[in-house]
């Protein structure tokens, strides 16, 4: 994976002291690598799925001004991550989904209804939904949230095939199909943050599916002035 390092290139070239305006240009101080997390994309206004992030996307993810992570992994969130977390001011709820590549294990319906209270609530917004790859849990959670924005079926497995590639599962999309969002449009306790209220669902501005960022494209240092 590549890290968050200083754009060493920028810095040999700077070897004589770069003057602008007869003042040392600080090459360092001005460039850093910005690595998006696995499988990252934008799914919608201030709503991001990934997969786990590491060490080295800390400084990307400062970017998006998170609020909330919604982490759909049963195992403990590690203490660098935590770190970052109390750091940045950012919630974790976590929902211990278990992962499986059994047909015919069935995904906790109360838990992906409880995370989609959050993802619905604007007070929880900009949030960042990841479980281990992005994939099955991260994937299913947003098909459901597709659902609850009157997307076709199809367009919302097409989605969810982009993320899981040859490791789409029949189940999943089984269980996104027959996932209930009537009682998620008329609970009362989601008081902010209508699915109306997110772009994809507006009849004026439709949203098209989330795209995986090809991380290939971030295999050179990139430079953000700051």
């Amino acid at each position: 994976m590549c890290h968050a390092t200083i754009g060493n290139a920028a810095a040999d070239t700077d070897a004589d002291a770069l003057k602008e305006n007869g003042t040392p240009v600080n090459v360092e101080s001005e460039a850093l690598v910005f690595v998006p997390p696995l499988n990252f994309a934008m799914v919608d206004y201030g709503v991001f799925r990934s997969g786990f992030p590491d060490t080295p996307n800390f400084p990307f993810l400062k970017t998006l001004g998170l609020r909330s992570i919604i982490y759909l992994c049963p195992e403990p969130y590690p203490e660098e991550n935590m770190k970052f977390l109390n750091a940045n001011g950012i919630r974790l709820f976590q929902f211990g989904i278990e992962g499986s590549k059994e047909p015919f294990v069935n995904i906790p319906e109360d838990l992906i209804r409880d995370a989609l209270k959050l993802v619905l609530d604007a007070r929880n917004r900009p949030l960042l939904i990841h479980c281990k790859r992005g994939k099955h849990r991260t994937g299913c959670l947003v098909g459901c949230l597709r659902k609850l924005q009157n997307w076709c079926l199809s367009i919302i497995f097409d989605e969810y095939q982009r993320f899981a590639a040859d490791k789409a599962r029949v189940a999943d999309q089984r269980f996104m199909e027959q996932f209930d969002i009537s009682s998620l449009k008329q609970d009362r306790g989601v008081k902010t943050g209508r699915p109306a209220e997110l772009a994809s669902a507006h009849p004026s501005r439709p949203g098209t599916a989330a795209q995986p960022v090809n991380q290939a494209d971030y295999s050179r240092p990139r430079r953000f002035g700051l």
